[in-house]
């Protein structure tokens, strides 16, 4: 979940085969809990609260969904950082690192 066009963009052109990255500004419009629950893990852009509210997201996912999906932030001030920890976010990346991280999430949670 980012609006940096250039990252998303980055991001798609590095997936390893076979893989697919659904991008959106709104967690629902990927479905319910049986949808969301199908996807490996999400990337959640700390720094973008024009197009979402990240924080919102995290407490959407664990707390109204109960869903116990891969949460891996990127950006953020500190203190967006520590709250999102609090809303039980799983690990914390810089902007520039996603990239290779989501190569090695992909071999990390691939099932084949």
């Amino acid at each position: 979940m980012t609006s940096d066009e250039g990252l998303a963009t980055a991001l798609a052109a590095a997936l390893p085969e076979g893989w697919e990255m659904e991008r959106t500004a709104n967690l629902d419009a990927l479905g319910g809990f049986a949808e969301i629950l199908q996807f490996r893990f999400l990337l959640l852009d700390l720094d973008d609260y024009e197009a979402f509210d990240p924080l919102d997201v995290i407490r959407h996912v664990r707390m109204d969904l109960m869903l116990n999906l891969a949460v891996f932030c990127f950006g953020g001030a500190a203190d967006v950082r520590n709250e999102a920890r609090l809303q039980r976010a799983d690990r914390f990346f810089e902007r520039g690192e996603m990239v290779d991280r989501m190569r090695q999430f992909c071999e990390q949670y691939g099932w084949g």
